[in-house]
């Protein structure tokens, strides 16, 4: 057997490649989300094929006369040594719930799962390593909040201030994905300035744990209709397991009236959180009619609008973007 990297790129590979991946029963998402392919080879036929993207196991096929221990170790093998020179240790796969136990047997961990997928990790870090890492507060009443703030606006303000009130402490994990316009450090700073008065919230990174691309695979899920409820339940397992691990019993959403996927996840977490972990959906917050969401500041910032910014953001954010309007604007028209 002869393992070889794939060119996706060149009809005869990705022809070969997608037929085995369609034969196994998953789905092509995008190439957009690969980073490299690896193929093993029996004689000229393409026999076993794994991808992966950043620290993300995917699109792990084998063809079924080679399905057993030792094509899937070599695949899974190579993946790991070849993450391992690009000084990458610590990988996460998702695969379906029958399938975890091949990966157990080479060390993999579960992170969650649901009846449907089941999420994995392997290397010199994990979940419990994370929960470890946060700092601990004491009480009957603690509570987390999950958000972006791609910026901090005065409706995230809200619902903090909202949680702490009725809160012995409140974590607010802030997911972290270079993929917004803010940075991660830019949103974390931004929150902890726009909510230093609130001395019983504790912000924290997210890391690859909160509503990140690792917690979303779709490519093996037949029904494109269920994608989003399959997603957001593996995700609210995952809270879940970091809620239980900080004695978290609450967690506050608020209403989502714009975005069909951020309500499936809202209606996620009803099902899966309670009854270890309540949950509380609260009315987003308005300006007369005009409720206020951070996609609205970006777009004001896209058209340089300063008025419209300083109407829905906090004085600290509102600074923050004024000083660097620039910048933004050139993160904006090179897509982030």
């Amino acid at each position: 057997m002869d393992t070889t990297t794939l060119n996706l790129q060149d009809p005869y590979y990705y022809q070969q490649w997608k037929g085995l991946i369609q034969s196994e029963g998953l789905f092509i998402e995008s190439l957009d989300d690969i980073t490299e392919t690896l193929g093993i080879y029996e004689g000229d036929q393409l026999i076993a094929t794994g991808s992966y993207y950043e620290n993300v196991l995917k699109y792990l096929a084998i063809a079924p006369d080679f399905q057993g221990g030792n094509t899937f170790n070599k695949l899974v093998s190579t993946l790991i040594n070849e993450l391992a020179t690009q000084n990458i240790f610590h990988i996460f796969v998702f695969t379906k719930p029958q399938y975890q136990q091949s990966f157990k047997y080479l060390g993999f961990k579960v992170v969650a799962q649901t009846e449907y997928s089941t999420l994995l990790e392997t290397g010199d870090y994990s979940i419990d390593q994370y929960i470890a890492s946060l700092p601990k507060v004491s009480g009957q009443n603690i509570s987390a909040i999950v958000m972006n703030a791609n910026p901090f606006t005065l409706g995230h303000r809200y619902l903090i201030e909202q949680a702490s009130k009725v809160s012995d402490y409140v974590y607010v994990f802030v997911v972290s994905q270079d993929a917004s316009l803010f940075k991660t450090s830019e949103r974390m700073e931004l929150i902890k300035a726009g909510i230093k008065d609130l001395t019983n919230v504790k912000v924290v990174n997210g890391g690859q744990y909160m509503v990140s691309f690792v917690t979303f695979p779709a490519y093996f899920i037949k029904s494109r209709a269920d994608v989003a409820t399959y997603q957001t339940k593996l995700d609210a397992e995952v809270f879940k397991r970091i809620a239980n691990g900080l004695h978290i019993n609450k967690r506050f959403v608020g209403s989502e009236p714009y975005s069909p996927t951020t309500e499936i996840y809202n209606q996620s977490m009803e099902s899966v959180l309670p009854p270890e972990v309540d949950l509380e959906i609260l009315d987003r917050k308005a300006i007369g009619s005009d409720i206020i969401s951070a996609t609205k500041v970006r777009q004001a910032i896209e058209k340089e609008d300063l008025t419209t910014v300083q109407k829905y953001v906090p004085e600290t954010t509102f600074t923050f973007i004024k000083n660097n309007l620039q910048t933004l604007l050139r993160r904006i028209n090179d897509g982030n």
